[in-house]
């Protein structure tokens, strides 16, 4: 099974990228820049194909990349990630492993600050706790992709209306079509710290879009969620808010979700 690294970028040099991140793979590189054009290169026997838009959009160009994947296997990734030797292996490995996968998760490591995951064990993964996942950590076979028919949302994420969130609806609606996503204890690879593109403390927008997603991850349950999330992690998160300012904060996002998909609003 051949893995395929899906990332993307901003401003970035196709062969600067390809080693700054340790490729050992073929790679579809959508780079969000001031110019439309395209280039391939091989870099250590792999192919790498870089695609310039002028669009913004982390959805919009991770959806760029599925379209022009073809490897069997499709690993999200962001510039800021830099590979473990051997992770296209690893990757491989666990789908012998688990043949009735059609998407597994694996270890990300990431500032302390900023986890939200760490996976020690082979388990399912359910919608109950898919928020936690960012989609760096998602390798999928792709037949079961586009089959699936699943796109990322055009609502959340970097250059979208609501902050982020677009890999945990990715992630549902995938698992909601009867595919199986699993995790697996393997890190494959480092996040390089660096300025978020959409987080800027734990403010009133942060929580406000924070109730919008939640609607669309748990309908009618997004509200004991939304309060067992400040009670989780209150320490954290209320700073600049009380918890009961955030909680006001995230209901205003749940009304705001439900009049959304009312509309069928879809970030167009």
């Amino acid at each position: 099974m051949r893995v395929e690294v899906l990332a993307s970028v901003m401003n970035q040099d196709m062969a600067a990228l390809a080693e700054q991140m340790q490729l050992d793979s073929d790679a579809v590189i959508i780079n969000q820049c001031d110019r439309l054009d395209c280039a391939e290169m091989d870099y250590r026997g792999h192919r790498v194909r870089f695609f310039s838009f002028p669009q913004r959009g982390i959805g919009r160009s991770r959806n760029a990349a599925i379209e022009r994947a073809d490897g069997d296997i499709c690993l999200f990734s962001d510039e800021d990630i830099v590979y473990e030797a051997g992770y296209a292996e690893a990757i491989r490995e666990e789908f012998a492993r688990n043949p009735q996968a059609d998407m597994i998760l694996f270890n990300i490591e990431v500032e302390e600050f900023r986890r939200t995951y760490h996976i020690e064990e082979r388990k399912r993964v359910h919608w109950f706790n898919c928020g936690r996942y960012g989609a760096v950590s998602f390798a999928v076979k792709r037949d079961s992709l586009l089959e699936s028919g699943v796109r990322f949302s055009l609502l959340f994420g970097g250059g979208a209306r609501f902050s982020n969130g677009e890999d945990s609806l990715f992630l549902k609606e995938f698992m909601g079509k009867g595919y199986g996503v699993y995790t697996a204890p393997v890190t494959i690879g480092r996040e390089e710290a660096g300025e978020s593109t959409w987080f800027s403390g734990y403010n009133e927008k942060f929580f406000y879009d924070r109730g919008v997603l939640y609607h669309y991850l748990y309908g009618v349950m997004a509200l004991p969620f939304a309060l067992r999330f400040l009670l989780a992690h209150r320490s954290l998160l209320c700073g600049e808010l009380s918890l009961s300012q955030a909680l006001g904060r995230m209901r205003e996002g749940i009304r705001m979700g439900k009049r959304l998909r009312k509309e069928g609003a879809d970030g167009e």
